[in-house]
């Protein structure tokens, strides 16, 4: 059984390594900016897209996953991501690839990252759900590393239309093979442990002052990152003078992959909520003095925390999500969750964007920024006090 979750949980990594091709659709851009001349903004229409259906499909993907399993709609997700590249080497206009990268791809991540991390976590004792979830998801972010080197070389080498059919064929066959590790567990012992939890259904779940608080937290938090992380290669033209960004860019994904089983492992110890708390306020308190940063080193630390901050949520807050509402319809809840993100990562870069146009310059956005990733705080200690005066209505609490 343990070495069975050990394979789940290597599997479930990797698939998200694979998903974390999302992250290189700059690469894309530049090239089709070139190639079929492109604005920059219809370059990046198929990516805005492809976030809101990943944001999107979180949901039914929960539910689906509940249902049949992390191993059937893992291949999905896989099927339909690698579809999705490989149509985008056939229909090239800007509505064209809006459907297929934004729609069939976006749709196929958001299908199969909902799978996965449920499929592995029921693998493992609830002491360590945090460290689990943040292993699990950490790939996404970590897949940059070798993702954007990788496509760029790909590009060069074979062109960009190639390149989308090599890497949509290879995503079906990877991802298809990857999924069949997450095994099921149905084992009386584990039907029995998942009676005696607090399992509540969404619509429950959606009426709950708990629930409502966590959204707004990760949706507050989540602005607020990406309305600066979305940024940063221009921020750092601006106050290094120098275009540094790529490698800016490409050191910060380390830190957006460790900061989530890092803070899966301090969510397990102190509590879901006050990592939480400690994740947004230190967040808020680097966007004060972010304009200030104008060395490398300094950029690149304030860089740092604010991409192992955003991606240690990404590990505290699904395991949150089980403990308040229960392992049974966990997929399904923590893709209701998610659409918090999918505010952030629609909104974030174009609201920063709009007030840098508006006021010439990053200093309001970071001032926004900061205010968001304050607030997110703030709500976490109003319930964390509310967990520690036993006002709360659920009865399990990590804190």
């Amino acid at each position: 059984m343990k070495n069975k979750g050990i394979i789940a949980l290597i599997a479930g990594f990797m698939i998200n390594m694979s998903f974390g091709v999302l992250y290189s659709w700059s690469i894309f851009s530049l090239n089709l900016t070139e190639t079929l001349g492109w604005s920059k903004t219809s370059a990046a229409l198929p990516y805005t897209t492809a976030i809101f259906m990943f944001a999107l499909m979180m949901i039914p993907a929960g539910k689906l996953q509940d249902r049949f399993g992390g191993k059937k709609i893992a291949a999905l997700g896989g099927l339909l991501t690698g579809t999705g590249f490989i149509l985008s080497s056939i229909f090239t206009s800007v509505q064209g690839m809006c459907i297929t990268f934004g729609m069939l791809t976006g749709s196929g991540i958001g299908i199969g990252y909902a799978a996965v991390t449920p499929s592995v976590v029921k693998w493992f004792d609830d002491s360590k759900k945090g460290l689990i979830t943040g292993i699990v998801v950490s790939g996404f972010g970590l897949s940059t590393i070798y993702m954007a080197p990788l496509t760029n070389w790909m590009i060069k080498s074979f062109g960009i239309f190639t390149s989308f059919r090599t890497l949509g064929i290879a995503f079906i066959i990877l991802v298809t093979i990857l999924s069949q590790f997450l095994f099921e567990k149905e084992t009386p012992e584990s039907k029995i442990t998942e009676m005696t939890t607090n399992d509540i259904s969404w619509k429950d779940m959606i009426r709950t002052k708990e629930f409502i608080m966590l959204w707004i937290m990760f949706a507050s938090g989540a602005l607020g990152g990406l309305m600066i992380i979305g940024h940063l290669s221009k921020i750092a033209v601006i106050q290094l003078g120098s275009n540094v960004g790529f490698i800016l860019v490409a050191l910060t994904a380390i830190f957006n992959a460790t900061g989530r089983p890092i803070s899966g492992v301090m969510s397990d110890k102190i509590g879901r909520t006050k990592a939480m708390i400690i994740l947004s306020m230190a967040q808020g308190i680097i966007f004060l003095f972010f304009g200030k940063l104008n060395t490398f080193p300094a950029l690149m630390f304030g860089a740092a925390v604010v991409t192992f901050t955003y991606g240690g949520n990404f590990a505290v807050y699904p395991s949150a999500i089980s403990d308040m509402f229960g392992k049974k319809n966990f997929g399904l809840n923590y893709g209701i969750l998610f659409s918090a993100w999918g505010l952030g990562g629609v909104a974030g870069p174009l609201l920063a964007g709009k007030v840098v146009d508006i006021f010439g310059s990053y200093t309001s956005a970071y001032i926004m920024a900061a205010a968001l990733s304050i607030f997110s705080s703030a709500i976490g200690i109003i319930l964390y006090k509310m967990e520690k005066k036993g006002s709360s209505s659920l009865s399990r609490q990590t804190s």
